[in-house]
């Protein structure tokens, strides 16, 4: 697979350089210093990746994005450094213009975290290069779809009293086309485990806050949750929730690699809220959340299921759907109205009191 870097820093272009032709599967096939040769570099070598920084002279990040997007699609991963905060906030704006995910630029080899960001650089960017990108134009209207229902039979509104969400690559810009289409006053509690890179969750609530609504927090353990307000797992910690309506943040063991899990989530709120809980999982590498979805269906709990179509890697959703967990498989632009329909009645209470 071909790579183009992107990054105003000599430094920096050569540090990815080695880590990703450290893979030979992978070939670093050209260099751009600004956004403006990024899209010359496009143009000329068509590679199947980019890796693009954030902030760089004479065009940033977001607007190269946004001009290979409309014009000349390519996945493209945004390389941030955590400890700069405007980085990692137009980062993150690179997603609405199409950028697939943001990554951590790793520390240099003398650090201790080094082969380990390496690895994950090397994973996410050989498991994206084949995601397949649409050319982004003006924005438009969603077309109208179909819901597609499981054997199961239509679902009525059922007495819903919390919302959990699992989530990993694509995630950041589904749950932003999500919760833009929620009311402010949504009737219960959402949380949510998104994986992300350590680092980038504070990143994440602040871009999630400006295209949603301010009701966007980073999960803090204890705290009660509250109707129409949505709680984000931190990074490297267990996102779970008690009967009595708080949050539950743990440090035990990663769940087939995941620190935050999707699966310790769902088996927490199958646990607490048992029939009176939705489960959404949504685009992402891997199964994560199956088990835990499983035993939310055991429970009594509600399933939904983002689409093929809708989601940038189609990995975490399959999972669910192939072992029969989904009550509903929804594109990403159905998923606002079909949670307003489903979650709907009163709710007198926060848990299940069990």
């Amino acid at each position: 697979m071909r790579v183009l870097i992107v990054d105003d820093s000599a430094s920096a272009r050569r540090l990815l350089t080695v880590i990703l032709e450290r893979d030979p599967a992978i070939t670093v096939v050209g260099e751009a210093t600004t956004g403006v040769e990024a899209i010359e570099k496009t143009v000329e070598l068509h590679p199947d990746l980019i890796t693009m920084d954030a902030q760089m002279p004479v065009m940033d990040g977001f607007e190269a994005t946004r001009r290979i997007m409309r014009e000349m699609p390519c996945p493209i991963v945004m390389v941030s450094a955590v400890h700069s905060p405007s980085e990692v906030a137009w980062s993150f704006k690179a997603l609405e213009a199409g950028a697939l995910t943001v990554l951590a630029k790793p520390d240099g080899p003398r650090s201790p975290l080094f082969e380990a960001q390496s690895a994950a650089l090397i994973t996410s960017v050989k498991e994206l290069s084949n995601v397949r990108v649409v050319t982004r134009r003006t924005p438009r209207p969603p077309l109208p779809s179909v819901t597609r229902l499981q054997p199961r039979g239509p679902i009525a509104p059922a007495d819903i009293r919390l919302v959990a969400v699992g989530a990993s690559t694509g995630g950041p810009a589904a749950l932003a086309k999500i919760l833009a289409g929620l009311d402010p006053k949504f009737p219960v509690p959402i949380v949510i485990v998104q994986h992300i890179g350590g680092g980038f969750d504070t990143g994440l609530v602040d871009w999630l806050k400006r295209v949603s609504g301010p009701g966007v927090s980073i999960a803090t353990h204890g705290a009660a949750m509250r109707p129409g307000n949505v709680y984000i797992s931190p990074t490297d910690r267990h996102l779970g929730v008690s009967a009595s309506g708080q949050v539950l943040l743990d440090d035990s063991a990663p769940i087939r690699g995941h620190r935050p899990s999707a699966t310790h989530l769902f088996s927490s709120v199958a646990r607490a809220y048992g029939a009176h809980a939705l489960g959404l999982i949504l685009t992402g590498i891997g199964n994560d959340g199956c088990d835990g979805l499983r035993a939310l269906k055991q429970a009594g709990g509600l399933v939904l299921a983002q689409d093929r179509e809708s989601s940038v890697v189609y990995g975490m959703p399959k999972a669910a759907v192939d072992a029969g967990l989904a009550d509903r498989v929804v594109s990403l632009d159905e998923v606002p109205a079909v949670l307003k329909s489903l979650v709907r009645a009163p709710q007198p209470k926060t848990g299940t009191g069990r």
